[in-house]
């Protein structure tokens, strides 16, 4: 009864309780821990590891996203149709837990093959990792539309999936090559890449056991509680505004993000001779913490728009004062470029998810069709589609510097390494910040949907109970 009260409780105030929230948090920690492995080593672990060459690898991503043009629309679809006990999002997040699982260990798996076959395994492992990351990854976007309706918890719960995810990324990037090398020791990291791949998949395996068990579907519609038809979904992007530049700024700023990513590995290693410093400048994206943990205030201040502007403006600096370093090639410049532009980019991953939840609110304001699925699998989608795009620069970029793994680079080779670090994501970070300028949904009409919404579903609410009462 006490459960049942609390759950009415939250219904009506839009809160939820602590429990919950550090529950939907976690569930981010588990995906950033563990994709982390992938989006930051596994270009490295391809070509100086299992021993692909660089072309290839840059075509496998690119390919991808093929798939991906497929995968990321087709699980947005498959949450609208979907109609359980448990919800529309939400059982997602046990279906496909162990499959994510199994994947993440075979990518990191080095059978004795030729080149050929080598390729052929790398493309398996890869898009069927990437399809299974849409099928844990978009729900968590998904439900939260759905876990309340109240603008400002939706801020505080996706504050806290970014605290969270911020956290996982920073500390599998920071803590990977050490634990490669104490697992396989000094000349085996085929076999320290294993197991550190086993143990991440565990830690996720276990963390989204918890996720399912404490999260739930709290705002209940219509529309929610049965399937929705594919044409249905697709008029809850019709003109979409927010959604349209919320997705393609996802996709631009993951692109950047991608491409720098992979190559720290190789800037600090060959661009700049200290390998051993690797570690220690991923562990300074957790600066991104302190402005996930602002970001709340700020746009209570300022808004979600302006406040995002200032994160894409800061992580600009943060890069032109890398380029500075990587120039002159002085250690201390880099750090400081990475602290701003680490600082710069916690904004963007606090502020798209709920963005994207706004988008849902619009698409059912503007057009009176709530589809979750379709119009927050967009954020999944976009930003693997951006992440592969990077991938796919990544490797052209080296192929053309002629990039020769553990071997003494060439000029045009640490070129194209300098060019992936600092000046695509730059780049990809300007344009993103361009595109925002054209985002005009203001927080008074933020409030004024919440208003139309709420008001709506406890219309339908009631006339459902009179039409249940008269059966």
């Amino acid at each position: 009864m006490a459960e049942r009260t609390t759950l009415q409780s939250n219904k009506k105030t839009g809160k939820l309780p602590w429990n919950e929230r550090l529950s939907y948090g976690a569930s981010d920690f588990a995906c950033s821990f563990t994709f982390s492995l992938i989006g930051t080593y596994l270009m490295y672990f391809y070509t100086d590891v299992f021993g692909i060459t660089a072309s290839a690898v840059g075509t496998l991503m690119l390919v991808a996203r093929i798939v991906d043009a497929i995968d990321g629309p087709f699980w947005g679809v498959m949450i609208d149709h979907t109609h359980t006990k448990w919800g529309k999002s939400r059982p997602y997040l046990l279906w496909f837990n162990a499959p994510f699982t199994i994947f993440t260990i075979l990518c990191f798996m080095t059978p004795d093959l030729s080149m050929n076959w080598k390729i052929v395994w790398a493309y398996v492992t890869y898009i069927g990792i990437d399809v299974l990351y849409s099928a844990v990854n978009i729900p968590l976007t998904s439900i939260l539309p759905s876990m309340t309706t109240d603008p400002d918890e939706r801020v505080v719960l996706s504050t806290i999936r970014s605290l969270f995810s911020n956290f996982g990324g920073t500390l599998m990037s920071v803590i990977a090559l050490p634990l490669v090398t104490l697992f396989g020791g000094p000349n085996n990291p085929r076999k320290g890449f294993f197991w550190l791949a086993v143990m991440a998949a565990a830690v996720f395996f276990i963390i989204y056991l918890v996720v399912f068990a404490n999260v739930r579907e709290h705002v209940q519609t219509r529309q929610s509680q049965k399937s929705l038809p594919f044409k249905t979904s697709l008029k809850a992007l019709k003109n979409n505004w927010p959604w349209l530049i919320v997705i393609g700024l996802n996709f631009i700023y993951w692109l950047g993000m991608q491409a720098k990513n992979q190559v720290t590995i190789y800037f600090f290693k060959y661009n700049l001779d200290k390998p051993g410093l690797t570690s220690l400048a991923l562990f300074f994206n957790a600066v991104g913490l302190i402005s996930v943990f602002i970001t709340p205030k700020l746009v209570m201040k300022f808004g979600k728009k302006r406040t995002l502007l200032f994160g894409l403006g800061t992580a600009v600096i943060g890069q032109l004062i890398l380029g500075l370093g990587a120039y002159s090639l002085n250690v201390p410049i880099v750090i400081v470029g990475t602290i701003v532009s680490s600082f710069g980019n916690g904004f963007v991953g606090a502020l798209i998810a709920v963005m994207l939840a706004d988008a849902v609110d619009y698409g059912e304001w503007k057009n009176g069709v709530r589809a979750e699925g379709i119009v927050t699998s967009a954020s999944s989608f976009t930003a693997k589609f951006g992440m592969g795009m990077g991938g796919a620069i990544t490797g052209m970029l080296l192929s053309l510097g002629h990039y020769v793994p553990n071997k003494t680079q060439s000029a045009s080779a640490l070129f194209s390494i300098e060019a992936n670090y600092v000046w695509v994501p730059m780049l990809a970070f300007v344009i993103a910040f361009i595109m925002l300028l054209f985002y005009h949904l203001t927080p008074e009409k933020e409030r004024e949907m919440a208003r139309f919404i709420n008001k709506k579903h406890a219309e339908e609410e009631q006339e459902d109970k009179l039409i249940s009462k008269n059966q």
